[in-house]
């Protein structure tokens, strides 16, 4: 049976109800007992007072501080602490746990992840900005504090699972399976017109707004690509993407005497948190059965970079290395909410975030001192600034 002493950053999104939902069964069928330290969520006061009445946790914090009293109002009598803004959500980081999801979303869940990396807890993290960001550091903070780190996406899980952690240089090459997105087929002439509703219906996937935008522009791989070379230590040069659209095959490892491993399974988002919530043991849940007969037929294909530019942009920003990755980040999460509010067309997103690096390496953006994570926000900080104003700039130009 695992047993897991959980903080869950971030519980109501989709990975975090996830994760509680992984763990309610495991505890119906007799293969898990959990014990909830701490609860975080947004602005969804409702569904954070509910999953805090199940599980009873020490504290819930919602990070809006004005829906303090209403969590406060909905947590009454059940002896459940509450608290509010990003201080109390890093308080929540650093209470002690076994496990903890890191699953908050954007540049946001920085800070609350940076400091779960001291606890010596096993951190599953779903929140790709903290690699992209500060990857190496937050590695080796985690290693530091004698915990582990244990990767949430669908394709750093896969690579996960069958790379050789005692041995890395049996690899030769990391290859990212993308889904190719709504678009994927779409000439570019015709992208000019998509609208936030074309952008966010994701084929094989059921996703938030921003990453589903993030895989229509194929910005996300570029960000995987980031995070992988920053986990597995691996080169720019040696990672490769290859367009899957059945989404089976999660990622592949190539070993230098020429095999491929892969790790394949329906696009199940809930399969890498039950990995990582099991780790080094497997969890059984009901999860959907793999059927390759029904299946008949993987498809693969080289993902265009004209009609994708964001990739390369992610791939240059890697080799750049520096502050580079970081620019990259903020400046497309800022481009893609611009184009979900309707401020930006979709293919201006990889304009912005190009123009927003150029701009950014003539003014020579470094890390500044202090911690790595210090020095990330404040990077990211500016290159909000910078990417608004190029925004602006298109809009009045329009």
């Amino acid at each position: 049976m695992i047993r897991r002493r959980v903080t869950v950053l971030g519980s109501t999104g989709s990975v975090g109800s996830s994760t509680l939902d992984l763990m309610e069964q495991a505890e119906a069928t007799g293969t898990g007992a959990f014990e909830v330290e701490a609860l975080t969520g947004g602005a969804n006061i409702a569904k954070l007072a509910e999953q805090a009445r199940r599980w009873k946790p020490k504290l819930a914090v919602t990070a809006d501080p004005k829906r303090l009293t209403d969590l406060r109002d909905a947590l009454a009598g059940t002896g459940v602490a509450a608290a509010a803004g990003e201080d109390a959500i890093v308080e929540a980081a650093t209470r002690p746990a076994d496990w903890i999801m890191a699953s908050i979303v954007g540049a946001a869940g920085l800070k609350s992840a940076w400091a779960a990396a001291e606890t010596g807890a096993i951190l599953a993290l779903a929140n790709k900005e903290s690699l992209v960001c500060c990857g190496p550091a937050l590695i080796e903070r985690v290693r530091r504090a004698g915990g582990r780190l244990i990767p949430v996406d669908s394709e750093h899980s896969a690579i996960f699972q069958v790379f050789p952690a005692e041995a890395p240089e049996q690899v030769s090459k990391l290859v990212l399976t993308a889904s190719g997105g709504p678009f994927r087929q779409t000439p570019r002439a015709q992208m000019t017109g998509i609208t936030p509703e074309q952008a966010v219906a994701h084929p094989n996937w059921s996703m938030g707004a921003k990453i589903s935008v993030d895989s229509a522009t194929m910005a996300n791989k570029g960000l995987e690509m980031i995070e992988a070379a920053y986990l597995f230590a691996m080169p720019a040069e040696r990672i490769d993407v290859v367009v899957h659209p059945e989404s089976i095959i999660h990622s592949l490892v190539e070993y230098v005497d020429g095999s491929t491993l892969a790790q394949m399974g329906p696009p199940d988002m809930r399969t890498p948190i039950a990995c990582a919530l099991a780790w080094p043991h497997r969890i059984a849940w009901p999860a959907p059965k793999l059927d390759l007969a029904a299946l008949g037929r993987l498809t693969f294909e080289a993902p265009d970079l004209a009609r994708f530019p964001a990739l390369d942009l992610a791939r240059q920003a890697l080799q750049a290395g520096g502050a580079a990755p970081a620019v990259f980040n903020a400046a497309n999460e800022v481009a893609a909410f611009a184009f979900l509010d309707r401020k930006l067309a979709f293919l201006n997103i990889a304009a912005v975030v190009a123009e927003t690096l150029d701009r950014a390496t003539k003014a020579g953006m470094v890390f500044g001192s202090g911690d790595a994570c210090g020095a990330a926000l404040s990077v990211d900080a500016q290159t909000r600034l910078m990417a608004g104003t190029i925004i602006a700039g298109l809009a009045n130009a329009a």
